[in-house]
C-alpha cells in the first residue's frame, strides 16, 4: 500500500460526494416522492441533518483512530477485540458488498438501455461486471489515482446536474410545489428512511484518514462540507423535478424521475443527458466504494478478522481488492439483489448505530460532544426505525432477515478464527511495527 498522503480537503469531499450522488438520487428521488409528494425536500433536509450527525461522531473518531479500515476499527477500539466486533465488521463487510453490487446492476441496466435500447438481463450483467473489472484496475493502480478519477468523474456529474437544475429551474410551474396539493406532513417523516441512505456514503471520507495529509484538521470539515454540498444539491433537484412533473408522472416514473423531469425544458435530448449522468454517478459510486471496501478488508485481514491474503499487496492496492471484486461479479450475475440490498442498507444503519454507542465509551479519548453523539444515536435509530417500517411493508419478513444477517456474521467470525487461529487486535503503533517486523523475517527467510 502507498504512503503518498493522496487526500486533501477537496479530494476527500469530492470521494464522499462521489459516494453520496451515485444512484440513490436517480431512483430514491422519485420512490420518496411517492411518499411525501412536494414536500420531500423537507425530508432531505432531515436525512441531511442526521447525516451530518452521524459524520461528526464519525470524524471524530477517524482524528484519533486514524484507519484505512474506518468504521471496521471504530468497532475494535470501541469494544475491544472480541468476536462481538469481528461479527459485526463481518456484517458490515457483507452488507457493503451487496451495496456496491446493486450499484454495479444499476449501471448495467442504464449502460444496456443506452446502447442497446433492451433491458436484457445478458447484456445489463455484462456492463455490470465490466464496470467493476474497470475500476477494480483503478483502484489497483493506487489512491492518488482514485482520488484524480473520482475529482474528474464528480466534476462532470455535478456539472450535468447543476445546469438541469438551474435551467429546470426558468420552467417550474409553481402550482405543482402548491401547498395546497401537499400530501400530509406525517408522510415527510415516513419518507426519511429513503433520503438518509441518498446520504449513507458519506462514511467512505473516513476511510482515507491514513492516506489524508492532515486528517486532525481536515476530517471533520470535508465530512461537513460534503454534507452540505449533497443536501443543496439534493434540495435544489427536488424543486426542479416537482416543479417540472405533476406527481402522478413522479410515481410512474420513479425509476427514472430526474431523466423524464429533464424533459419539459430539454426534451428527449435531455432525458438521454440525465441517463447519461446516471450512468456516470454510478460508476462514480462504485469507484469510491470499492475504495472503501478494499481499506476495510485491509483493515479487517490487519486486525485477523479475515484471512491474510486480503492484505497481500499488489501494484499498489492488495488482493482483497481483486477478492472483494469476484465476490461483487458473484452477487451481480448469480443473485437477486433488490430484496438482499434493503436489508443491507438496514444493516449498515445498525453498524452506524453501534459505532456512536461504542463512541460514548471513547468520548474522552476523541473529545467529541456527548450532546451531539447522543444525537447522532437517536438520529440513526429514527432511521432504522422509519425503514424498518418502510421495508416491512414490501418485505413482510424483514426483522427475521435481519436477524439471520446477524447470526450469519457471527458464525462466519467463529469458523474464520477456528480455520485461520487468527487473533482480532487493535491497529497500534506497536501492532504495525511488529506486522511489518514478521512479514521483513518471512521474507528473510
Amino acid at each position: 500500500m502507498s504512503n503518498q498522503k493522496a487526500f486533501g480537503l477537496w479530494s476527500a469531499v469530492f470521494l464522499g460526494i462521489g459516494s453520496m450522488v451515485g444512484a440513490g438520487i436517480f431512483v430514491l428521488l422519485g420512490e420518496a416522492g411517492a411518499i411525501a409528494g412536494n414536500l420531500v425536500w423537507i425530508s432531505f433536509i432531515f436525512g441531511g441533518l442526521i447525516a451530518l450527525l452521524s459524520g461528526y461522531s464519525l470524524a471524530k473518531l477517524a482524528t484519533v483512530y486514524p484507519s484505512r479500515g474506518g468504521l471496521v476499527e471504530y468497532l475494535v477500539q470501541c469494544y475491544d477485540e472480541g468476536v462481538f466486533s469481528g461479527s459485526v465488521s463481518v456484517l458490515f463487510y457483507m452488507s457493503a458488498m451487496v451495496a456496491i453490487a446493486m450499484v454495479a446492476k444499476t449501471f448495467g441496466v442504464y449502460a444496456a438501455q443506452m446502447f442497446t435500447g433492451t433491458s436484457n438481463t445478458l447484456i445489463a450483467n455484462s456492463f455490470a461486471v465490466g464496470v467493476l473489472v474497470v475500476f477494480m484496475l483503478i483502484n489497483l493502480a493506487g489512491s492518488s489515482i482514485i482520488a484524480k478519477s473520482e475529482n474528474v468523474i464528480v466534476i462532470i456529474k455535478l456539472t450535468i446536474i447543476t445546469l438541469f437544475t438551474i435551467i429546470a429551474f426558468f420552467y417550474i410551474k409553481p402550482n405543482l410545489l402548491s401547498l395546497k396539493d401537499a400530501p400530509p406532513v406525517i408522510n415527510v417523516f415516513s419518507s426519511i428512511a429513503l433520503t438518509f441512505f441518498a446520504y449513507e456514503g458519506f462514511r467512505v471520507i473516513t476511510n482515507t484518514a491514513e492516506d489524508m495529509k492532515d486528517p486532525a484538521k481536515l476530517m471533520l470539515k470535508s465530512m461537513t462540507i460534503a454534507i452540505l454540498l449533497v443536501m443543496v444539491l439534493y434540495v435544489a433537484t427536488t424543486f426542479a423535478v416537482f416543479g417540472n412533473l405533476p406527481l402522478p408522472d413522479i410515481i410512474k416514473a420513479k425509476d427514472y424521475a430526474l431523466a423524464e423531469a429533464a424533459k419539459p425544458a430539454f426534451g428527449e435530448t435531455g432525458f438521454v443527458i440525465m441517463s447519461i449522468a446516471a450512468l456516470i454517478s454510478t460508476a462514480s459510486s462504485i469507484n469510491a466504494n470499492l475504495y472503501a471496501v478494499t481499506n476495510v478488508t485491509y483493515q479487517m485481514a490487519v486486525n485477523g478478522e479475515l484471512p491474510e491474503v486480503y492484505d497481500r499487496n499488489v501494484w499498489h492496492s492488495t488482493q482483497g481488492l481483486v477478492v472483494s471484486t469476484i465476490i461483487l461479479i458473484i452477487f451481480v450475475l448469480f443473485f437477486d439483489l433488490t430484496q438482499i440490498a434493503a436489508i443491507g442498507s438496514i444493516s449498515i444503519l445498525f453498524v452506524h448505530a453501534l459505532v456512536h454507542i461504542g463512541h460514548l465509551l471513547k468520548i474522552d479519548k476523541t473529545k467529541a460532544s456527548k450532546t451531539l453523539v447522543i444525537l447522532a444515536i437517536l438520529g440513526t435509530f429514527t432511521a432504522i426505525g422509519l425503514a424498518l417500517n418502510y421495508t416491512s411493508k414490501h418485505i413482510p419478513s424483514v426483522g427475521y432477515y435481519i436477524a439471520a444477517g446477524f447470526l450469519l456474521a457471527f458464525l462466519i467470525e467463529i469458523f474464520l478464527r477456528l480455520i485461520t487461529k487468527r487473533v482480532v487486535k487493535k491497529q497500534t503503533k506497536e501492532g504495525i511495527i511488529k506486522k511489518l517486523e514478521d512479514e521483513i523475517k518471512e521474507i528473510l527467510t
